[in-house]
């Protein structure tokens, strides 16, 4: 099965990727404006038959902001000059996001100040009251 390996247990198959060429912008001259090297990829996140639940939840939580409304993942690469560059650049880019989505959130365990640490926050306190009441005037004094 060829595809795009995402990890160990996930490939992407090429069936379900759609790639765009169009011409990239900015300046180049008669090459940028005639040669179609911006690459574009599109994966259809929902409709997709390689992932399960859990991975499908996962990838719309980690990456809500890039998938549009129809459940479609678009990256674009026009960095090169050169169209195999950028098709590889956008696989690549593919590769890395999707992976990192799919990682589970470590979750955060909740812990507490030491004795000490309460301690010395406290002295702390009393050291800087301290200073800001030897820096008042009293009526009494003068």
């Amino acid at each position: 099965m060829s595809g795009i390996k995402i990890n160990r247990s996930l490939t992407v198959p090429d069936q379900e990727i759609e790639f765009r060429f169009t011409t990239s912008g900015g300046p180049g001259g008669q090459h940028a404006n005639k040669a179609s090297t911006r690459v574009e990829l599109i994966w259809n996140v929902d409709n997709s038959a390689v992932l399960g639940p859990r991975q499908r939840r996962r990838l719309h939580e980690s990456l809500r902001h890039r998938i549009d409304s129809a459940g479609n993942l678009r990256l674009a690469s026009d960095r090169n000059r050169s169209q195999l560059q950028n098709r590889n650049d956008v696989i690549q880019r593919f590769r890395t996001l999707v992976s990192h989505a799919l990682v589970p959130p470590k979750k955060r365990v909740e812990t507490k100040p030491s004795r000490a640490a309460k301690e010395k926050r406290l002295s702390q306190k009393k050291q800087r009251s301290d200073v800001k009441q030897l820096r008042k005037v009293r009526l009494d004094e003068l």
